[in-house]
């Protein structure tokens, strides 16, 4: 399973990492990073409730 934020939609808000903090870092720009290129084992369901909870659809996760 892999995560994806899209830069030119993501807002900053920071959801996705206090819901999948190994999956989701926010950067020096203010936006949204994955970390890892992989979701790590575990953490499928974070990386989902990220994608279906962030606001602006800014994530995929595939």
């Amino acid at each position: 399973m892999k995560a994806i934020v899209d830069k030119d939609a993501c807002i900053g808000c920071g959801l996705c990492p206090s819901i999948a903090p190994d999956v989701f870092e926010m950067g020096d720009d203010g936006k949204a990073h994955v970390i890892t290129s992989t979701v790590p084992a575990g953490s499928e369901d974070a990386a989902k409730e990220s994608e279906s909870s962030c606001p602006v659809n800014a994530i995929t996760v595939q």
